[in-house]
């Protein structure tokens, strides 16, 4: 018999975490809101959601000591899957109208305005999937739910082997952007997975089917 992999969606003051929660129990998972640490460790995996400004995700992290557990994760090789702004953070620097926002450093880079001529990007828009990705298995001419002004439109992490290098998942909106990121037990995607219908349920349980649901 097999258990239900268990995600903790991280509850550090973020709005639109009930809906992740939802998506998270369809895809396969028995998904917890919480801020306790010590399920926030346990847990298979983590959710980081995110909405609003790059700035205030930041503030309220840190206030809950949310960074620390991030990292703490990831140094640990435990799975992290970040959305919209939760992928943003991942990031060295945000700048967003004048405000220069220190991330979480996860990966180098720099978050900012897309440049479009129609902002905020709202809608639904296809990606490119990079070879080999796990997140966009069965679902390479799907369509996602995007919500935002700002991205990431450059990649400067040079991982060397043995190292598998990263899996890119570009999009476009005026110029292009990264769509999503798979980089060893940190994913994230710019687009929000609980906004995208089936298409968003299917990425959500490939995330899962990845955990490794443990045996009873």
């Amino acid at each position: 018999m097999t258990r239900r992999p268990l995600v903790a969606v991280l509850d550090y003051g973020s709005g639109n975490v009930h809906s992740a929660v939802k998506a998270l129990d369809a895809a396969g998972a028995d998904a917890r809101l919480t801020s306790d640490r010590g399920l926030v460790m346990d847990a298979d995996g983590l959710l980081v959601p995110g909405v609003g400004a790059f700035e205030a995700v930041m503030t309220a992290l840190r206030a809950s000591r949310g960074d620390e557990l991030i990292d703490r994760r990831l140094a640990g090789g435990r799975p992290v899957l970040g959305i919209c702004v939760g992928m943003q953070v991942m990031f060295e620097r945000g700048v967003e109208r004048g405000t220069d926002t220190e991330g979480l450093g996860e990966w180098p880079g720099t978050v900012d305005r897309l440049d479009a001529p129609v902002l905020p990007h709202m809608g639904w828009n296809t990606v490119s999937a990079g070879e080999g990705s796990s997140l966009f298995r069965g679902l390479e001419d799907e369509r996602f739910y995007f919500v935002h002004s700002y991205g990431a439109r450059e990649w400067d992490l040079d991982v060397q082997p043995p190292f598998p290098a990263p899996v890119l998942t570009w999009a476009t909106h005026g110029t292009p952007f990264l769509a999503a990121v798979e980089n060893g037990p940190l994913a994230a995607t710019q687009f929000h997975p609980e906004k995208s219908g089936a298409a968003g349920i299917r990425l959500l349980s490939n995330w899962i089917d990845g955990l490794g649901a443990a045996t009873l």
